[in-house]
């Protein structure tokens, strides 16, 4: 398999996982489109699978640049590593105290407390992953990364269960990742979507989600170590199928839980994603049916950038004022919802809003500008 043709199956998994993303993240009003909710508590739908993905996605890349790492020494690594780590954990961060200012009272302009804003999210979780896998996997073998994932995700369970509440150590009130972020921060500094605080990328679920980087990493290396073939996205498929299976019965005793990042959440996501990831491949690679794939690699090529536009023009959208409460009610409301149910105007307000973060993606790459953190 030529290089090419792997990156390509490696940016249309990249670009599907950011395309969904903002798809989600984006609903009109405030009536979301059924399949695209999370599952309320335990469980699972598909689009829990979309932020995991991208982890894995994360461990994917980190494949074909560790061998550059490990030529270019310890000092270019840490260099390196630790300036990707601050820029995107400051990007989330300075994401969520955007806008900056706000209106205080009698009108005055006033700067938004820093006390009251959420230290973590979507890409601090990225930055923590991507740090601590790239640390493993610079320092540790194959063979360590793959005994501290075994490690990581039972050292998980273990605490949750033995520390969180004893009547229910996995409920959103009283598990122990919530008791540890209220303990080491400020409620105000967690995420209050749920009606209470509670972080659901929060410190100790951040181990876990490690895992989803490192698992990414070793089925990136298999993928550039292997021409792709028959007997190599076979063998994908079955490793996917076994870690999907583990997941389905430590559902048993763990609970997949997206929120709480359960360690049978990890494995079951990474099941799915190298599953997905093998079928690309062979629609790709071995079938050679590639013509559909350019709308994804435009996500794929700057992942991250067209991602935090999403985020913050979707925050634009919602404190500009209109007739309709803000912008984005009115586009959804006056428009969408001027042929549409207000389930189905959310969704079209969602896919509209994708294409057009994609027209911003498309426009830098067809100007061959990539944005790299």
């Amino acid at each position: 398999m030529a290089d090419n043709q792997r990156y390509l199956a490696l940016d249309v998994f990249r670009g599907m996982t950011v395309c969904f993303m903002i798809i989600v993240n984006s609903p009109g009003g405030n009536i979301a489109y059924p399949p695209l909710l999370h599952a309320s508590w335990h469980g699972f739908t598909p689009t829990d699978l979309v932020f995991p993905s991208f982890l894995f996605a994360v461990g994917n890349a980190m494949a074909f640049v560790m061998s550059k790492y490990e030529a270019l020494g310890a000092n270019v690594f840490w260099r390196k590593t630790i300036k990707r780590t601050l820029i995107i954990f400051l990007l989330g961060y300075l994401m969520y105290w955007f806008p900056f200012f706000q209106t205080g009272e009698g009108g005055t302009l006033e700067l938004k407390p820093l006390a009251e804003t959420r230290i973590f999210g979507v890409l601090q979780r990225i930055a923590l992953c991507y740090f601590f896998a790239s640390v493993i996997l610079f320092y540790g073998s194959k063979n360590f990364a793959v005994w501290f994932s075994v490690f990581a995700l039972l050292s998980y369970w273990i605490l949750m269960y033995a520390l969180g509440d004893p009547s229910d150590p996995y409920a959103m009130v009283g598990n122990y990742g919530s008791k540890l972020d209220l303990i080491l921060f400020n409620e105000k500094h967690l995420y209050h979507g749920e009606g209470i605080a509670f972080e659901p990328e929060g410190l100790l679920s951040t181990l876990p989600s490690i895992v989803n980087v490192i698992m990414g990493y070793l089925v990136g290396d298999y993928i550039r170590r292997n021409k792709s073939s028959f007997e190599s996205i076979a063998k994908l498929m079955l490793v996917g199928a076994a870690l999907i299976f583990a997941a389905l019965t430590w559902d048993i005793f763990f609970p997949i839980n997206k929120k709480l990042w359960t360690s049978s959440f990890v494995l079951l996501t990474v099941g799915l994603g190298t599953v997905i990831l093998a079928a690309l491949m062979y629609v790709i690679d071995i079938k050679k049916k590639d013509k559909w794939t350019y709308f994804f690699v435009v996500f794929g090529r700057n992942p991250l950038f067209i991602y935090l536009l999403s985020e913050l023009a979707l925050i634009s959208l919602l404190i500009i004022p209109s007739s309709e409460n803000n912008a984005r009610d009115w586009l959804n409301d006056k428009f969408f919802g001027s042929f549409a149910s207000p389930i189905h105007a959310s969704f079209l307000f969602a896919a509209f809003f994708m294409l057009a973060c994609w027209t911003v993606g498309y426009i830098l790459d067809r100007k061959k500008i990539y944005v790299r953190v």
